[in-house]
């Protein structure tokens, strides 16, 4: 069992014991252990037993718990505990932001409400208000939680089915081997968010409910010339037939948006009876270069492709540095050095380091004299490391005034400065606009980092006119982030070609707080390959030169 399992039931644990009203303390020391497990930098199965019960943090009952979960595998007061509790309250416990275990206590044993659903129900009608700790502002966040959580389910980020939708689509064409199938749609388009899977397939209707029932599946729709199916993996499955005349036809027309193929339409017609031996075939039949599926969402790209100024995608390869990255300094899982030479074994050029800053109490924060002892480490590790270079940098908080989280004296002491928001993010457009404007205009800011704040299928970000931010960052010469991290992925790509007309530089960051957080690179890039960022528009492409002069232009700016 890992450490990341031990610390889940751990957590659960402490709820759950505090929703049932058990002692307080021993709640209490089982979230204490399952912090401590966290954040261990080994696998405890690796540890013979007597070193376990000298971890600090970890007691002689935790310790024989961690023993009975490397041992068996199951932790037997954390089943209990699950046995005696409604399914439904587990799950607003795990799924519903905003409510802990005091207050889901109150829903389940004052409200009398056991799912969900329920709660949605009683948030509908005023109900918890009456209730101590449930305020109107509480009662609407819940409501929107839930409702949020509600619309998320059967949803996945690109990056978790990734994996199972190339291996599932090996699998069917193996098996299938003497017909098409290709994916397409949401997939194919590299959305961030996948809804379902889809697949364009010469393979027939019945042959396909054959297969997938007899393995388990159940069929969800099913029309003259598609059908779809659902298994244990939540995941919708969809397969629209197509014969062989028209197979590319079928699969051009699915890898297109509908603002893009009614322009292609328009322009050029599209006959769906015509046989063609490629997609590519359809694009050069027109005489226009061929544009991926990924690229066809705005109809703007047909008049380039015409034109054949279709600009060359950027690629994972072109990536020459980590910028925007956390360190065991702040609430990183790797020192500095593992970090640089993690970095070097890529063959990247340069680290930017940017742990989190003073006010970020909760992710351990660098206070002035740790900022001061980290330049001192880095200074010492460029001597041994050269050519690679670490450059001096903070994720600093955006304050609720706008403001950066040091003073001028500090802040002019890193290479650069990354703008964020981590704090009281339930605000209006007004006060989100004023604290990011604040930050832009601020002369040390170098990057703004995730935009909006926002997490996929867990939380929407605060509202922000992107327009006005963009023009900020053009008329301050800051850079716009495009956050990596498959569960930001902020900028929302649709804003990046705004950026670009502006001639603000975008730049694809990791937001790395471990060596494999590097290659979230991987899911940046496949956001900006939707639109017209090229490597020379982003900035963690630049070679190490590059870096270094585009640095001192910023300088310049801050001493003019």
């Amino acid at each position: 069992m890992t450490n990341a399992a031990i610390s889940d039931n751990f957590s659960l644990l402490s709820k759950l014991m505090d929703i049932h009203g058990e002692n307080s303390f021993k709640a209490k020391s089982y979230a204490i252990a399952a912090f401590t497990v966290e954040k261990l930098p080994d696998e405890l199965s690796v540890f013979p037993q007597k070193k376990i019960f000298s971890i600090k943090g970890i007691g002689e009952s935790a310790g024989q718990k961690i023993v009975e979960q490397l041992e068996s595998g199951t932790l037997k007061i954390l089943e209990d505990y699950i046995q005696k509790t409604p399914e439904g309250i587990i799950e607003m416990l795990q799924k519903i932001k905003g409510l802990g275990p005091k207050k889901i206590s109150t829903i389940w044993k004052e409200m009398n409400i056991e799912s969900i659903g329920e709660l949605l129900y009683a948030c509908n009608e005023n109900r918890l208000t009456l209730y101590k700790g449930f305020g109107e502002k509480t009662q609407e966040s819940v409501k929107k939680s839930i409702e949020f959580y509600l619309n998320t389910l059967g949803s996945y980020l690109y990056a978790q089915i990734e994996t199972y939708a190339l291996a599932f689509t090996n699998s069917l064409k193996l098996y299938f081997k003497d017909y098409k199938l290709e994916l397409t749609g949401e997939f194919k388009r590299q959305f961030s968010v996948i809804e379902q899977l889809e697949w364009i397939t010469t393979l027939s209707v019945e042959q396909l409910k054959n297969f997938f029932t007899t393995n388990g599946y159940v069929v969800e729709v099913e029309t003259n010339n598609s059908i779809a199916f659902k298994g244990n993996e939540n995941v919708i499955l969809r397969f629209y037939i197509a014969t062989e005349e028209v197979f590319y036809p079928t699969l051009f027309k699915h890898n297109c948006s509908e603002i893009f193929l009614n322009k292609w339409i328009v322009e050029f017609g599209f006959d769906e009876t015509k046989n063609y031996s490629s997609e590519e075939a359809i694009f050069s039949k027109n005489n226009i270069d061929f544009i991926p599926a990924y690229k066809r969402e705005d109809a703007k790209i047909i008049e380039l492709a015409k034109q054949k100024n279709v600009p060359k995608d950027i690629q994972e390869k072109d990536i020459a540095a980590i910028i925007h990255s956390h360190s065991k300094w702040s609430d990183g899982s790797n020192t500095l050095e593992e970090m640089a030479n993690a970095a070097i074994a890529k063959g990247l050029q340069y680290l930017v380091i940017s742990d989190h800053s003073k006010t970020a109490f909760y992710a351990n924060g660098l206070q002035v004299e740790r900022v001061l002892a980290q330049h001192q480490e880095i200074d010492e590790l460029n001597k041994k490391l050269a050519p690679f270079k670490i450059f001096k940098s903070i994720e600093s908080d955006i304050l609720n005034d706008g403001s950066l989280d040091y003073d001028e004296d500090i802040l002019k002491q890193f290479d650069l400065v990354i703008a964020s928001i981590h704090s009281n993010l339930s605000m209006t457009e007004d006060k989100a606009m004023m604290r990011l404007i604040t930050a832009i205009e601020n002369p040390y800011t170098t990057i703004l980092g995730h935009l909006t704040g926002r997490l996929l299928l867990s939380r929407n970000g605060y509202p922000v006119n992107h327009q006005k931010i963009i023009d900020a960052c053009a008329a301050n010469n800051v850079v716009i982030e495009l956050n990596a991290h498959p569960r930001r992925l902020d900028i929302d790509w649709t804003f990046i070609n705004a950026a670009l007309e502006k001639n603000v530089l975008i730049s694809i960051n990791p937001d790395a707080h471990s060596i494999d957080g590097y290659d979230d690179c991987k899911y940046g890039v496949l956001a900006a390959q939707k639109t017209l960022l090229t490597k020379q528009r982003n900035l963690s492409s630049f070679s190490l030169q590059q870096f270094e002069a585009f640095l001192l232009t910023q300088k310049n700016r801050i001493h003019r």
